[in-house]
């Protein structure tokens, strides 16, 4: 499990995975037939947008969570990196 304990290994999936849960999240629970981008478009300049985000980084959070319990501290730190821009995001639309 040594081998993959680096940084880079969990910062591209906690770049990433922020994105596919709030994709996954929107398809599923906003209640229209419109694309991803036109919902982020209807989104982007509320509170809303802000609470969303909050919401997209707990998977990442969950990760960390994961790979702490395990020894992986790279891989933690990467995926806590990932988040980083999300939740400055979140919170300055907040």
């Amino acid at each position: 499990m040594s081998r993959i304990n680096h940084f880079l290994y969990g910062f591209i999936p906690g770049i990433l995975l922020p994105i596919l849960f709030l994709w996954i999240y929107l398809n599923r629970f906003y209640p229209t037939d419109s694309v991803f981008f036109e919902i982020l478009k209807q989104l982007f300049p509320s509170v809303m947008m802000g609470k969303l985000l909050l919401l997209s980084i707990m998977p990442n959070l969950v990760g960390v969570f994961i790979f702490y319990k395990q020894d992986n501290f790279k891989l933690g730190i990467g995926m806590m990196l990932g988040a980083l821009p999300y939740l400055v995001a979140a919170m300055i639309m907040m």
